[in-house]
């Protein structure tokens, strides 16, 4: 096994390409998003089966994220990182020659599973090869690649749509993943497997995927008793599931990292509070925009640009100064910033200049910045080599659950206020209405999430 950590040539590649992979799968979801009433016209798509090719991204991403991540612990972690970059790339060229709804959607699982091949190692191999004083800066600047990656998708993804097809968004990103796939095969060295030899837990796999589909699906049909269903019998699946985890002697999911580690475990619930708080925001204010504000899709890209933006900017700084100040105490600063310009944008309205939205995106975009980059160090700082992979997983897959239950709210809030009919100048009030309280309940979320983030303790003494 080789551990060249004290080489900076092989630390420079690394980074650079867990910042392309970063980059490359964060502007593969934020272009896709400008391109779906193109999509949904040209295979005739209803609404709820349009809705399922982002979904269906973030549900194959999230089953196999914490196994991958298992998998690249006992097999190596270029190894799996590698294979993402090529299955991701595929899925690009298969997206891009789809002739029906259906194949399109399989293409979107199959760019779930390499996204998932690269979060639950991209993350692991920066903590492999940089030492603990440096990780927060690499960290930082990794997250600040998947905020580029979300800043330029819309603008270079409505160009790509207006000028050459929605098809011409997935072909630019194949040789992109080529040069990314070829710059990793040649010059990422070394290998990280720290629980080599040890047997793969293919009944907890099997157990956990049941688990989230269930949720997953679940939480996309609310509110009928559907998906109420699904989500009671997913979370039952999940409580089988850690039964078997304690029991069986090498889990897929080591549940003795959140047992007896505080700031491992509260640092996963402030980031599933902080993404269930925020992941929806963009997509109510985008709505927002163009029905009471007015705005073409353009318009509203350049004002919802502001958050993402900031965050780029910002993540790489925020995640050295956490090398220095205790993450928990940068991390719950952030969630506080973050808070209140959610507060702020429950009195938007109609007569809201659009540069106020904008502001408050700006000042969400600062307190995720000082979030982010410092919990994700806390979380690897919180463990032990061996189990990088798996608490890079697991941190990435509290981030897609955050996404999902964030739409979830803002689903169901829809549902209740407004029904099942298109938006219209008619229910404008009633539109409003839901929005406004999507953004009560996520202030209140990251109210929550400030008291996690505080009480997870300190990681200096953990990382020395």
């Amino acid at each position: 096994m080789t551990h060249p950590t004290d080489s900076r040539a092989v630390q420079r590649a690394t980074l650079l390409a867990a910042v392309l992979a970063s980059f490359l799968t964060s502007f593969l979801g934020s272009a896709t998003n400008v391109a779906m009433p193109s999509i949904g016209r040209e295979f005739a798509m209803d609404a709820v089966l349009l809705s399922w090719i982002p979904t269906a991204y973030l549900l194959a991403a999230s089953i196999f994220l914490v196994p991958f991540g298992r998998l690249a612990d006992i097999h190596g972690r270029k190894r799996v990182f590698i294979s993402g970059m090529a299955v991701v790339t595929t899925g690009a060229l298969v997206a891009g020659l789809s002739t029906s709804g259906t194949m399109l959607l399989v293409a979107r699982m199959i760019q779930g599973i390499g996204s998932a091949l690269i979060f639950g190692t991209s993350v692991a191999i920066l903590t492999s090869v940089y030492p603990p004083g440096e990780r927060g800066r690499v960290l930082g600047l990794s997250v600040a690649a998947v905020y580029v990656g979300l800043s330029l998708g819309p603008t270079i993804g409505g160009v790509l749509t207006q000028n050459l097809g929605w098809r011409s968004i997935f072909f630019v990103l194949v040789p992109v993943g080529l040069v990314a796939l070829t710059f990793a095969l040649t010059q990422l060295k070394g290998e990280w497997a720290e629980a080599r030899g040890e047997p793969f837990d293919l009944r907890g796999t099997v157990l956990y995927s049941l688990a989230l589909v269930g949720v997953m699906v679940g939480v996309s049909q609310l509110p009928t008793w559907g998906g109420a269903g699904l989500i009671a019998a997913g979370l039952a699946v999940l409580a089988l599931f850690g039964a078997w985890e304690l029991r069986t002697a090498y889990p897929v999911l080591n549940l003795q990292l959140f047992i007896g580690n505080r700031v491992f475990t509260l640092s996963n619930v402030a980031a599933l509070i902080s993404y269930s708080a925020t992941a929806a925001v963009t997509y109510l204010l985008s709505l927002y925009l163009q029905y009471i504000k007015d705005l073409d899709p353009q318009q509203a890209g350049l004002v919802l640009i502001a958050q993402p933006v900031v965050q780029a900017t910002l993540s790489p700084l925020t995640g050295r100064l956490s090398d220095r100040i205790e993450p928990r105490v940068v991390a719950s600063a952030g969630m506080a910033i973050t808070a209140i310009g959610l507060s702020l944008l429950i009195f938007i309205g109609p007569s809201t200049p659009w540069w106020i939205v904008s502001l408050c995106l700006a000042f969400l975009g600062l307190g995720f910045a000082l979030f982010s980059s410092p919990n994700m160090n806390a979380v690897m700082g919180s463990v032990d080599r061996r189990y990088y992979g798996v608490a890079s997983s697991t941190l990435a897959t509290m981030r897609l659950l955050g996404q999902m239950f964030s739409m979830g709210i803002a689903t169901l809030l829809f549902a209740l206020f407004v029904g099942r009919v298109e938006i219209t100048p008619q229910v404008y009030p009633q539109f409003l209405a839901a929005v406004r309280t999507a953004f009560v309940l996520f202030a209140a979320l990251c109210a929550l999430g400030i008291l996690a983030s505080l009480a997870r303790g300190k990681v200096r003494p953990t990382e020395n």
